[in-house]
């Protein structure tokens, strides 16, 4: 699942994704906190990349909330505005890891891991990414 504001984001970061494995498909897309965590309740996706400011409820907001319902689906927030004090909040919120919207790079390593860590049960052959 992908969850961003920006909607040319959300595409960016879609093909980035479906363009590295075959195996991977985003199953959902939210453009605000409350949406965010709607969808993610009702998708119940592998993966949540999330941005960390968005319009209703903030991203540390939705990933508990989120954490809270679905504690083993993971939660990556890709974001500009990275730091140290986002990086520690992320992490109470439940958050595995805050990327840097600069890294792209740096976004699908942690896709990669974490998906290989957490396969789709129901389909061995494809993982749904989500945020």
């Amino acid at each position: 699942m992908i969850a961003d504001d920006s909607s040319s984001v959300r595409t960016i970061i879609k093909k980035l994704l479906e363009s590295h494995s075959t195996h991977w498909r985003v199953c959902a897309e939210a453009a605000n906190g409350m949406e965010t965590v709607q969808k993610a309740l009702v998708s119940k996706p592998n993966l949540i990349i999330m941005d960390f400011q968005m319009p209703f409820m903030d991203g540390l907001n939705a990933s508990a909330r989120i954490a809270k319902f679905l504690p083993h689906v993971p939660i990556l927030i890709y974001t500009v505005h990275k730091s140290e004090y986002i990086n520690s909040e992320a992490k109470k919120a439940g958050v595995r890891e805050v990327i840097s919207k600069s890294e792209p790079g740096a976004l699908l390593r942690a896709v990669e891991a974490l998906l290989s860590k957490h396969p789709n049960p129901g389909r061995p052959d494809e993982n749904e990414v989500g945020s």
